[in-house]
């Protein structure tokens, strides 16, 4: 992770949101859009073949990568310097898509990072050590709303690269939503969030709709 990555992500994510605007596309296309915009360094990242130059272009991207849940930056900024974060991903997945602020945490609460982070000597995944913090009752309350959201995530690492162990632990995406819904990495936290939006949509009146 460098500048010009940094630089790469943040560029990628304006040109796209451009492209919506400019396009008149609807505004489910930031999460379901199939296409994005990288130069040569950003491909690299992405695993994205035949992207040479400075130059940005728009690329159609792989399902992981659709919409602005599989954006660099935004998987980046809500990461911690050394580790992924599901609760700050969490959070802003409440916050910015679904306009809802989680619940403050009660305090005294032990950080994360007062979590065992081995068992035996053997490293845990992010997802084992919040597992071992969530099991402090004064934790449970926000974590269960919070956390399923940020672990669909957790294939994405602290810089948005796609991996599939963590700590060489195979990552685990899975997980409930508080109503019971199911889901599976990106493509189950997309689903779930566009099933909300139809449904908000479907509750408003047809003048309000258009």
């Amino acid at each position: 992770y460098d500048d010009t990555l940094a630089y790469a992500m943040r560029r990628e994510t304006e040109l796209f949101f451009d492209s919506i605007v400019r396009e008149d596309r609807s505004v489910l296309d930031l999460l379901t859009a199939d296409y994005s915009f990288v130069n040569e360094r950003l491909a690299i990242h992405y695993d994205i073949p035949n992207v040479t130059g400075n130059a940005f272009r728009r690329v159609q991207v792989p399902d992981h990568r659709r919409g602005i849940l599989g954006k660099g930056s935004v998987l980046t900024l809500t990461s911690n310097a050394d580790r992924t974060s599901p609760v700050q991903r969490g959070k802003w997945v409440m916050e910015v898509l679904l306009g809802t602020s989680p619940p403050p945490p009660p305090p005294n609460v032990p950080a994360l990072e007062d979590t065992k982070a081995a068992i035996n000597g053997k490293l845990l995944s992010v997802r084992a050590r919040m597992e071992e913090h969530r099991a402090n009752p004064a934790c449970t309350s926000c974590h269960r709303v919070i956390d399923p959201l940020g672990l669909a995530l957790e294939n994405f690492d602290v810089t948005g690269a796609w991996r599939i162990k963590d700590n060489e632990v195979p990552v685990d995406s899975t997980g409930d939503l508080y109503d019971g819904t199911k889901m599976e990495g990106p493509a189950g936290l997309r689903s779930a969030l566009l099933k909300r939006a139809d449904d908000g949509l479907r509750e408003q009146p047809r003048d309000a709709i258009g």
